[in-house]
């Protein structure tokens, strides 16, 4: 028999990186919080590759700092390199990547959840919800201890009925070899959710002391400080470089000759699996006229000579694993330490969730991460930092939380997952955000702190930094649109040596900064502020004015796309008394159940006519309703 353990406002099944967000953010807000985990020494860990960041990865854990989550300030503690990536480009695409200690990263989360007030974190297995009248009440865990709550969220991972496979082995397992969750995943099918089966790998671990590295090119970290977190004082400048290498035409001669042992091509693995983040077989079938694939050997920490084998990601079985590794450069010595292997799990098919990533059939029962069917430490992070705020605003009563896809990153992704679905494990890609231009690294902080003010997990203190910040960005502005600059003889050597053409007449200093040779250094030169103007004001005012016409078209269109969005679809809406809908518009709909017009245009199979439709039903207003939702 079960036996009361206590009672919460929100619980948390799970403490990896969405587990932790979740945690964190409930408790800091205020609610009464337990993070249950299978095992307390696999808090926040990486059993994948250990780094944070990269093309819009990267921007999704500045928008979690900008809001009061904790993964950009982890990472800024304990990475061994930091590299911002396609600094050549538009602001649109930079990125930061941080290469992570993956221990210290782990040790230094598990630290903050410990000292959070608010906040319990328990090893225990999750087996059952309790589950009354469609409520979720509370859980159950495997030593009959029955916890009860306002709000739970389920944050799995890779662990529900999770199976560890490589060539013709394959056994229940979560990853990292820890012990899958079988009765949970179970029990989820049980309560009507329909659940799919992915899959995941990760490549081998080899030891350090035995690569050559003379036949590798050197990966160093950036020589500027970098940093995840707009909080962040203190910079790692002692960094651990990465090293690239190269498969080779023997590598694939292997890996052709033992395609049939490998559980992708067997048929042993019956999950799909990530499109953005192929397996080695995948890469040489799929690309078969490619002589070589980048291979990225990763340093795992600064106290361990384990190496991540980036790009090497293996289901082919172990013996298979050790030959490929003995025809890379660089490797033909090297001492393998970990098997590559694949992991098949449940997730479930998230267009079962409201927005506020809350279940629909099941109220006050959130779900966040992997078990969503993403990818990805970040996305996880940031669902479950969603997940955490909005299981926290129903247990304290408060107005729930939903960003739109103009003001995050986090917001597309939510969308995408909640009304498009996904078939196979989602990615976050820069290309998936129609307002990407507006969703930059340098402007996380304009478009969030407001709203993590708000709900309570930005302190007084980092808010009245930012308002200062904001004004002074206008400030600047409005000085470089006030001051004429004339063509004195120093101005026209500057303007030469930057490569552009001599004034003719006066011009204001905004526009001279609106000239693309021209830096926000130069306008300095030539008019100093009598103010002292700090980095993130000069990147932002030179931004916003060398920008300023695309970001008023996008702008332009957000605003267009918000008159949709505020057309609201009430929840119980009888979509089959609407005459005219397309049959597949009707299923869709019924199945997604938007909330806005908006998002019901974004639905795959509801076609611009459907819409028309639509709107036509709800401006006569005379609405027909479903009973029984």
């Amino acid at each position: 028999m079960g036996y009361n353990a206590g009672s919460y406002d929100v619980i948390v099944i799970g403490a990896g990186h969405a587990g932790c967000e979740a945690g964190l953010a409930a408790a800091r807000m205020g609610a009464k919080t337990l993070m249950l985990t299978i095992n307390l020494d696999m808090v926040a860990f990486m059993p994948c590759n250990p780094s944070v960041g990269g093309p819009a990865k990267g921007i999704v854990v500045r928008e979690i700092d900008a809001l009061g989550g904790e993964m950009g300030r982890n990472i800024d503690k304990t990475h061994i390199q930091m590299r911002m990536l396609n600094t050549g480009k538009g602001p649109a695409v930079r990125a930061l990547r941080a290469q992570a200690d993956k221990f210290a990263y782990q040790h230094e989360m598990k630290r903050t959840i410990e000292n959070t007030p608010n906040l319990t974190l328990f090893q225990g297995m999750v087996e059952r919800l309790i589950v009354e009248d469609g409520e979720c009440k509370g859980v159950v865990t495997q030593t009959g201890a029955e916890y009860t709550a306002k709000t739970v969220v389920i944050t799995t991972g890779t662990f529900l009925r999770g199976e560890i496979i490589m060539g013709d082995l394959k056994y229940s397992s979560g990853p990292n070899n820890q012990q899958p969750a079988v009765k949970l995943s179970e029990h989820l099918e049980e309560l009507g959710l329909e659940m799919v089966r992915f899959k995941t790998g990760t490549p081998p671990r080899v030891n350090s002391h035995t690569i050559d590295y003379s036949k590798t090119e050197i990966q160093p970290g950036d020589d500027v400080p970098r940093a995840f977190s707009f909080e962040t004082t203190k910079f790692i400048m002692d960094q651990i470089p990465c090293w690239l290498t190269y498969t080779s035409e023997k590598t694939h001669q292997l890996i052709d000759a033992n395609l049939h042992r490998s559980a992708m091509y067997s048929g042993m693995i019956k999950g799909t699996g990530p499109r953005y983040c192929p397996s080695i077989e995948d890469k040489v079938v799929r690309f078969h006229d490619k002589p070589r694939h980048q291979i990225f050997l990763e340093p795992e920490g600064r106290n361990t000579e384990e190496v991540y084998v980036q790009g090497l990601s293996t289901s082919l079985p172990e013996d298979v694993q050790r030959e490929i590794l003995k025809t890379i450069p660089g490797l033909e010595n090297v001492q393998m330490m970990r098997t590559g292997y694949a992991i098949e799990y449940d997730s479930i098919v998230p267009t079962q969730l409201w927005p506020t990533l809350e279940t629909k059939k099941i109220k006050n029962l959130y779900t966040a991460g992997q078990i969503n069917g993403t990818s990805g430490y970040e996305e996880a992070a940031g669902q479950g930092l969603m997940a955490g705020i909005n299981a926290a605003c129903r247990a304290l009563d408060k107005e729930e939380v939903i960003l739109d896809r103009s003001q995050a990153y986090i917001g597309v992704l939510i969308d995408d997952l909640v009304t498009k679905g996904t078939n196979e494990p989602y990615r976050l890609l820069t290309s998936r955000a129609e307002y990407r231009l507006l969703l930059r690294h340098d402007n996380a902080d304009l478009r969030l702190t407001e709203t993590g003010y708000k709900i309570g997990l930005i302190p007084e203190e980092r808010y009245q930094r930012f308002v200062e910040k904001k004004e002074s960005i206008e400030k600047e502005k409005a000085r470089l649109s006030g001051i004429i600059i004339k063509p004195k003889a120093e101005v026209q050597e500057l303007i030469r040596q930057a490569g552009g053409a001599e004034l003719k007449d006066g011009i204001r200093g905004i526009d001279l900064l609106r000239r693309t040779e021209m830096t926000y250094e130069h306008i300095k030169q030539i008019i100093p502020s009598e103010e002292d103007i700090n980095a993130d004001v000069a990147e932002q005012v030179e931004i916003q004015v060398k920008y300023e016409g695309y970001i008023e078209k996008s702008l332009q269109q957000v605003e267009r796309m918000k008159r949709m969005e505020n057309k609201k679809i009430p929840v119980d809406i009888d979509y089959d008394a609407i005459h005219g809908l397309a049959s597949e518009a009707r299923q869709k709909l019924k199945e997604v159940r938007p909330l806005s017009v908006g998002q019901a245009s974004r639905i795959s199979g509801v076609n611009p006519a459907d819409i028309s439709i639509l709107l036509v039903y709800l401006e006569q207003g005379k609405i027909a309703r479903v009973s029984n939702q």
